[in-house]
């Protein structure tokens, strides 16, 4: 055993001779044993510091058999550290009794005289136990604060237009829910944003939200990434590793670029969604996942069904509901907002507070077609922020966009490829759409329809 391996002990023992033999045992073993013969101290011990193993006798002297003052102060140490570490000591080897005691949150039970090397044992497994704990409130705590630095790091859904809006009726009314969500549009647009203003506000907030870039997964490693392997599995399986789906289990898994997979990967992720349940590579053991799943993808992935580059089973199981979210060429009316919040965001990142943009800047931004999107907006403020020496950025600030400004209201009209009856249907409801961002009341209106005859037709083709 290493030295000092057990860490901070606390023994509660109403006998003094079994204070004494713990002590004299463990220190040589433990950073530090504090013995207390009193339980009624134990309140005022929990209160004052913590212990890594907590070595507690099930009787005093109420009585000598029945263990219930052990039982009793437990439950006391369970109540204040829900992952604290306690291992029960008694006299009398009923079996019945330690049963009860892990059922009722013990780690351990061992028998007193005890055999020192055993006990040590016992103790060391504890220990084990207590890092482990420490280890998963670590990442949880470490989760939730990359959850809070993403959310306070451009974090915010910004936009007042009508596309926009419509947007967040539809998150209103999913996120509470377990459904399925499918988010589609172009790169840039803040799929990812989404994904996790959902989950955010879901009732599996308090779990893990889970990103997986699926584009950027090969096809070799695609079964070790999502649903993990045992040591040995493969040659460079040199530990047990925990896949993305089980890593996601109780919360929210965002599968971004999910149009970007292959038809036999995608063979493989539908059996997982519909079992509801991986099996790690090497291993003949089934694990049941309980997630709430997101995708999204920047590809035409009804075209890709039709296509036959998707399966369509796969996307009636991942688009319970679909979220498009409007590039930013076709919501105008929130560059202004949007460059406003980055100016100032990265005008306090970069020491230059108070830097805001005229009327010349703003209408340079506007007269941009943007097709990064959002992202090439953030990164195009950013630019400017830092290589500017005055309190206001105007156009001359943005001349790196000089050579791709030209007005939205010139960007010539999209033409079907062929004069067949249907396709210059889809052109014509698609541009309908286009035009009024997303809003179907006002693009049937225009189009002469119903909105149930031209949700209708967005089914027939895919829009």
């Amino acid at each position: 055993m290493d030295d000092k391996a057990l860490g901070k002990i606390l023994v509660i023992d109403d006998d003094e001779d079994v204070l004494f033999a713990a002590k004299m045992l463990l220190r040589k073993h433990a950073k530090e044993v504090i013995i207390e013969k009193n339980p009624k101290k134990i309140p005022f011990l929990l209160n004052n510091d913590t212990y890594d193993v907590i070595m507690l006798d099930m009787n005093f002297s109420r009585d000598t058999t029945s263990g219930k003052e052990g039982f009793y102060w437990l439950e006391h140490i369970l109540e204040r550290d829900a992952n604290a570490v306690v291992v029960l000591i008694t006299a009398f080897g009923d079996v019945e009794m330690a049963v009860k005691s892990l059922k009722e949150g013990a780690t351990d039970f061992v028998l007193k005289p005890w055999q020192n090397e055993k006990l040590l044992a016992t103790l060391t497994s504890a220990m084990k136990l207590r890092k482990s704990y420490e280890q998963v409130d670590t990442l949880r705590q470490t989760n939730r604060q990359l959850q809070a630095a993403q959310q306070d790091n451009f974090g915010q859904m910004i936009g007042d237009s009508p596309a926009m809006k419509n947007v967040f009726n539809i998150i209103d009314k999913v996120a509470g829910t377990d459904a399925n969500v499918l988010i589609l549009g172009e790169n840039g647009t803040g799929k990812e944003l989404v994904a996790r203003e959902i989950h955010n506000r879901s009732l599996r907030k308090k779990n893990i939200f889970v990103n997986v870039d699926m584009g950027a997964i090969t096809e070799t490693l695609f079964e070790s990434e999502l649903f993990g392997h045992k040591k040995g599995a493969f040659t460079d399986a040199k530990d047990d590793r925990v896949g993305r789906f089980e890593m996601a289990n109780k919360g929210s898994l965002f599968l971004d670029e999910i149009g970007n997979l292959s038809m036999p990967l995608q063979s493989k992720l539908l059996t997982a969604l519909q079992r509801r349940e991986v099996t790690r590579i090497g291993s003949n053991k089934s694990i049941p996942i309980d997630i709430r799943l997101i995708a999204a993808t920047n590809m035409p992935i009804h075209d890709m069904v039709h296509q036959s580059g998707f399966r369509q089973d796969l996307l009636y199981r991942i688009n319970t509901v679909e979220i498009h979210l409007p590039p930013l060429r076709h919501r105008q009316e929130d560059i202004p907002t949007l460059a406003n919040f980055f100016t100032e965001t990265y005008s306090k990142k970069y020491q230059k507070a108070g830097i805001s943009i005229d009327d010349a800047g703003h209408q340079k931004l506007k007269a941009y077609a943007w097709p990064g999107n959002i992202r090439e907006l953030q990164h195009a403020i950013e630019r400017a922020i830092i290589m500017c020496d005055n309190a206001f950025l105007t156009d001359q600030d943005f001349f790196f966009l000089q050579q791709s400004i030209h007005s939205i209201k010139e960007e010539p009209a999209a033409t079907p490829a062929n004069f067949n009856l249907d396709d210059v249907e889809k052109t014509v409801i698609q541009q309908a759409i286009d035009k009024h961002s997303g809003n179907i009341s006002q693009a049937a209106k225009e189009l002469g329809l119903t909105r149930a005859s031209l949700y209708r037709r967005l089914q027939k083709y895919g829009i």
